[in-house]
């Protein structure tokens, strides 16, 4: 496994900065995809690499209009496989993603590089009733429509992707390109039998005193959310008979843990 952190962003102000600093702290190549930002947020964005003596790559890729997260995604995996990475550690820039289980992520990776790793939300107090709640809507659509694969969050952004497999689903569908990607990219990965480790992982939602920015829109993007799911139950209808008979997701039991361990002894 070669893997990077990519960072896709759109109007994430101050915060992705802060989000960058974290993140350079703990690995050394790192993608950050501007999706056509008005704010200035990726501004000299370039000159926070050289603060750092050693071997930070710092790559910055500015998409000329926004597209939505799964294109800058897209756009993101193919600059990284263009360097030779097999895979990407995706991570939002809003500063929801703790820096500091990169790590985790990687050794999971390592230890099982055919796998799909999902984080996990852990929420705190800082977490809004209203999305904990209504994310269980989706999670309980995903899973139906992989016969309980193994999806426990079908939302969370911070997750590590084998390229090559996310590629394809890209270029088996127009859709997954906006607020859509995470769920559904989730749902084709595990469609086409990629093993899921579910890694729990801390979230914390900034507040506006923080700095804390949110670009979801309740109706727009449950609207979206709404269409998506009709899609792939349809999908899930047509792929039923070999999704039944298909067996368990073989890393259902996965021990984060010991693979860290393991990685962390060499």
């Amino acid at each position: 496994m070669k893997a990077c952190v990519l960072i896709p962003s759109y109007n994430s102000g101050p915060l992705l900065r802060r989000t960058l600093t974290g993140v350079m702290q703990e690995w050394a190549d790192i993608f950050v995809i501007i999706d056509g930002s008005t704010d200035g947020s990726d501004e000299h964005l370039e000159e926070l690499a050289s603060q750092y003596t050693g071997a930070v790559r710092l790559r910055v890729h500015r998409l000329p209009e926004n597209r939505g997260k799964g294109s800058a995604v897209l756009a993101g995996i193919n600059l990284a496989q263009e360097e030779g990475f097999t895979h990407v550690l995706a991570m939002d820039a809003d500063g929801q993603h703790p820096a500091k289980h990169i790590a985790r992520f990687m050794a999971a990776g390592n230890a099982h590089p055919e796998a799909l790793v999902l984080g996990v939300p852990i929420f705190d107090s800082t977490a809004p009733a209203l999305r904990v709640n209504g994310r269980k809507i989706s999670n309980w659509w995903a899973n139906l429509e992989t016969c309980w694969w193994g999806i426990n969050d079908s939302l969370f952004g911070m997750r590590l992707y084998p390229i090559e497999p996310l590629q394809r689903v890209f270029s088996q569908t127009f859709f997954a390109r906006r607020f859509d990607f995470d769920p559904e990219v989730a749902v084709r990965l595990c469609w086409k039998g990629l093993p899921v480790i579910n890694l729990p992982t801390p979230v914390k939602y900034l507040s506006r005193e923080e700095g804390g920015i949110s670009q979801f829109r309740y109706l727009r993007d449950n609207a979206l959310l709404t269409s998506m799911h009709i899609r792939l139950v349809l999908g899930f209808l047509l792929r039923l008979p070999v999704l039944a008979f298909r067996g368990t997701n073989p890393l259902k039991n996965y021990d984060s843990d010991s693979d860290v361990r393991q990685i962390e002894n060499r």
